[in-house]
């Protein structure tokens, strides 16, 4: 018996471990990317080449499911026009030919009914949309209950009634077709602080949990909508919520909700790695992208390494790989303005590394010293706008056109903050303003209607310096 066991051990390190003692990867099993986001949908051309990028890097599954696609959400209820159904339909013989699963999603919470005559009908029309989709080779199907609060922050949903209907909708599918797999949804309740109020689960989230069919899989975002990490711990305790292995939609890169007081979106691109997600076993994990198809892929790549073997991840390592894959010789440049491109924060989301941390410290230690009267080194800082602005015209002037048709307006601004920054350097040597600094500022401030970016590292060094610098108490300083 003794010898039995050890044989057994022996197996299963053999299995953990393979050459040079490294972990076996054990990739997730959905994993891909779900076109999930709010504003214009992508083209054929772009989910196209999406599916393609995701045969590439081992990515398995691509989930429809733009916002503002009205046959998708606001009218969900009518037939795709036959344009539009031929389109999908080239589109799935595109997933089909990568080997990836084409996961078509409908959001129907805006006006769904559950009971009565008119949830009969519902239902019927909901089968007859995921039919057609059937029709045209789709397998795979999600429903969708994100984003039905009312304007004080209040939902009306029913977790039973949710949990019926998508019950209902499984059981008829998978009735008819055996190759169909289980449904993916999203909850209305979709993260973590929205599940619970103090230590107890809400109505909604508890109802929800105790009538879904186990075997339909539960995405959600974490703590929050848009959040910093997920733990191992954080995601156990939602698996317990739910009796299951639940998944992650993961909100980065997606940047719709970067906007300006005007509305504008996408103003800020998300150019940094997936990061501070958990090393445990989880049944699916999908990464929602910008609008911006090309630039998306650098994060996405990185998300990509992430899901094919969790434990194993470095975020670090991964985003330098991937950005000297994508870009060749323009890598190093690239580089430097996507670190000032990578933290998204408002009042309610925060995701991704911090902006261009070694240029944030150096404007840290000059300022700091100036403000202690200390020796003042410039040559730290001097570097790394140096550094900015020979990247930003390198990539103006080379970088292919279809990733400056999406970052044009974002390398025009890294090169007046650029700009700004070298004059706010030259006015701490002076000791005294130089007038030009606050007219670029307002230049900056005038064209962050389409284009943010280094909010706590480049761009603050401008405000700081003109702080620091017009008090009528400070005087001339000497290098």
């Amino acid at each position: 018996m003794k010898k039995f066991f050890e044989k057994i051990i022996l197996l299963t390190l053999a299995i953990i471990l393979i050459g040079g003692g490294e972990a076996l990867a054990i990739p997730v099993p959905l994993r891909g990317v779900v076109e999930g986001f709010y504003g214009t949908p992508w083209t054929f051309e772009d989910r196209a080449d999406i599916i393609d990028f995701c045969r590439k890097n081992n990515l398995n599954s691509y989930i429809y499911a733009p916002k503002d696609d009205p046959y998708h959400r606001e009218q969900w209820r009518k037939p795709y026009p036959a344009d539009k159904l031929a389109e999908m339909k080239n589109l799935v013989a595109v997933a089909k030919k990568n080997n990836v699963r084409f996961i078509f999603a409908v959001s129907p919470g805006l006006d769904l009914n559950y009971k009565g005559d008119k949830g009969e009908e519902d239902f019927r029309l909901m089968i007859r949309k995921l039919d057609a989709m059937y029709q045209i080779g789709v397998r795979d199907f999600a429903i969708f209950f994100d984003d039905l609060k009312d304007a004080k922050g209040n939902h009306h949903e029913n977790g039973k009634e949710q949990a019926e209907f998508l019950n209902r909708v499984q059981k008829n599918l998978r009735g008819r077709y055996k190759d169909v797999a289980p449904l993916i949804t999203v909850p209305t309740e979709y993260f973590y602080l929205d599940m619970v109020k103090g230590e107890k689960l809400k109505p909604y989230t508890k109802d929800l949990a105790e009538n879904l069919d186990p075997r339909i899989v539960v995405l959600y975002t974490g703590r929050g909508v848009v959040c910093d990490g997920i733990t191992d711990k954080e995601l156990a305790e939602v698996n317990k919520i739910f009796g299951r292995e639940v998944g992650i939609w993961w909100n980065y890169p997606v940047n719709d909700y970067s906007l300006t007081p005007d509305g504008n979106r996408n103003v800020k691109l998300a150019l940094g790695a997936i990061e501070k997600l958990p090393t445990a076993k989880m049944t699916a994990i999908f990464f929602n992208p910008m609008g911006q198809v090309q630039l998306s892929k650098i994060s996405l790549a990185t998300g990509a390494i992430y899901a094919n073997n969790p434990v194993t991840y470095d975020e670090t390592q991964a985003w330098n790989k991937v950005l000297n894959e994508q870009f060749g010789a323009l890598a190093p440049s690239m580089k430097i303005f996507a670190e000032h491109s990578r933290h998204m924060e408002n009042s309610w989301a925060k995701v991704g590394a911090p902006d261009a941390i070694e240029f944030s410290t150096a404007a840290f230690n000059l300022l700091n010293d100036w403000g202690k009267k200390n020796f003042l080194d410039f040559a730290p800082l001097e570097k790394k706008i140096d550094e900015m602005e020979r990247a930003a015209d390198i990539l103006l002037k080379k970088l292919p056109q279809k990733y400056l048709s999406e970052c044009k307006p974002q390398l025009e601004q890294f090169k007046r903050i650029a700009n700004a920054d070298r004059v706010a350097l030259e006015s701490l040597k002076a000791g005294k303003l130089d007038p030009r600094l606050k007219i670029l500022r307002e230049e900056i401030a005038a064209n962050e209607k389409q284009a943010v970016l280094s909010e706590e590292a480049a761009r603050k060094f401008i405000d700081d310096v003109i702080k620091a610098l017009d008090a009528p108490s400070k005087t001339k300083r000497k290098r």
